[in-house]
């Protein structure tokens, strides 16, 4: 969101999001400091809630993945790219002859975990939502939700291997960004579905 009131200088129809905080980039110590302490702060929300779900499956395993997308964010922050390969040849060339820093590699598999865990998150605890008869908000909205980011991260990983393969970019940053948008948005229905069921009546989940 901060791509739109800030001169960024990427296309974010084209870039990856991760380029926002290269440390070549302007503005990439505050997308780094983003990343930090948005992923140090959903870290400290699951954890708890993780202990609390006990035996329920799909809520356990909602609450350990958003744990995770919390973990590999903050992970994220402090490996970042060097330079920003869809908007630099020389950067681009540079990476497919191996001669970046190690951080390239470490922070696609930080990348990897934190997505795996946000999808993973998204679909497990709006199951646990509509099996166990919890948070009504999440339960009405969440399977909305759940389609559109599976077809966005369809959308990335097609997109990323056409670029990887050099196919062009497909779209890659506008791909990329819906995944991480929709995210957001199902983390304030939960939020909400949270908040929602505490202050009703009866038992909390």
């Amino acid at each position: 969101m901060l791509e739109l009131p800030l001169a960024t200088g990427l296309d974010p129809v084209q870039s990856y999001v991760s380029e926002l905080a290269a440390t070549d980039q302007p503005l990439g110590a505050l997308f780094r400091t983003a990343d930090l302490v948005a992923g140090l702060l959903l870290l400290a929300a699951a954890l708890p809630a993780l202990v609390a779900a006990r035996r329920r499956f799909w809520a356990a395993a909602g609450w350990a993945a958003l744990a995770l997308f919390g973990a590999a964010t903050a992970a994220d922050s402090r490996l970042p790219l060097s330079c920003a390969p869809t908007a630099d040849t020389a950067c681009q060339a540079r990476e497919d002859a191996g001669l970046v820093p190690f951080t390239h590699a470490a922070h696609a598999v930080s990348s990897g975990l934190a997505m795996a865990g946000a999808v993973t998150a998204v679909v497990a605890l709006t199951v646990a939502a509509r099996r166990y008869g919890w948070w009504p908000p999440l339960a009405r909205t969440g399977p909305v939700l759940v389609v559109l980011e599976l077809a966005a991260t369809a959308w990335t990983l097609v997109a990323v291997a056409a670029f990887e393969a050099g196919r062009g970019h497909w779209a890659l940053g506008a791909g990329q960004r819906a995944q991480l948008l929709l995210v957001a948005v199902w983390l304030l229905l939960l939020a909400w579905s949270l908040r929602a069921a505490r202050t009703a009546p009866g038992p909390r989940p």
